[in-house]
């Protein structure tokens, strides 16, 4: 029998963002796949969902930036729901703070290959299975400011490349595949109450943090990973139906000013 649940894909679903994202879509009562690189954390994400009323939740490993591992996911996610992921979103990504001469090749690399090829794999991988069953989809990708405006802090080289990456990816993805009612849009978080957050500030006290919240982040404060999830359901939902190919800043104003200081 085939499942008549929405199934929700998610990547980077063990911490953070993604973690948000996973609990807010099992809250909706959708099926879930909560994939991360680190299947621990993906599982205890996974009994938070099911602790909170969700059902049809399950755990994956996927290392985005590997292509037989994204692959797998998906085969996993097919075998258990006998259906296909329709809502996918690739958020997976990690984030180095180095000048570009400081930057081996194998870190940028890394970055590249994680962020940049990591969301190109998953989309991929997507949009094959909604072509083969003829099946409508949305594919969230998540961003980065950065993309658009340099970091005023700096050492954002090879993260700001990958993400700028990504909004090129997604304006190309909308086109190529609009006539298969497939929808491909990004939310771009700024500045989000996330352990990733201490990667980029992690020379910087609380109270340095608090002062460049208020001078360059217009609402004064960051956002809270829950907001992010809200953006990016409403993106995957039929309320969003006719939206594609496009950036959906969530950021309390940040790039507004034009500059980003995170």
């Amino acid at each position: 029998m085939i499942n008549k649940k929405k199934v929700i894909f998610i990547t980077g679903a063990g911490a953070g963002i993604g973690e948000a994202i996973a609990l807010h879509q099992a809250k909706l009562g959708h099926a879930v796949v909560i994939s991360d690189v680190h299947f621990e954390a993906a599982e205890k994400v996974k009994h938070k969902a099911i602790a909170q009323g969700g059902e049809d939740i399950i755990a994956l490993h996927c290392d985005i930036s590997q292509e037989h591992s994204v692959i797998d996911a998906f085969n996993q996610c097919i075998s258990h729901f006998n259906s296909i992921p329709t809502g996918i979103v690739a958020n997976a990504g990690i984030e180095i703070t180095k000048m570009a001469h400081e930057t081996s090749l194998a870190e940028w690399e890394k970055v590249i290959k994680t962020n940049l090829t990591g969301t190109f794999l998953t989309c991929r991988e997507a949009i094959k299975h909604l072509i083969h069953n003829n099946t409508a989809g949305s594919l969230v990708c998540i961003g980065s400011p950065s993309a658009a405006v340099g970091f005023a802090g700096g050492s954002n080289s090879a993260y700001g490349a990958s993400k700028g990456g990504i909004n090129a990816l997604v304006k190309a993805l909308s086109i190529d595949y609009a006539s298969h009612h497939i929808r491909v849009n990004a939310v771009i978080p700024g500045a989000t109450n996330t352990e990733l957050l201490k990667v980029t500030t992690n020379n910087t006290t609380h109270y340095d943090l608090e002062q460049r919240i208020k001078t360059q982040i217009p609402v004064q404060r960051l956002a809270e990973p829950e907001e992010i999830a809200q953006a990016t359901s409403w993106l995957l939902s039929e309320h969003a139906s006719y939206i594609t190919g496009s950036n959906l800043y969530v950021d309390g104003g940040l790039t507004a000013r034009g500059a980003n200081d995170f």
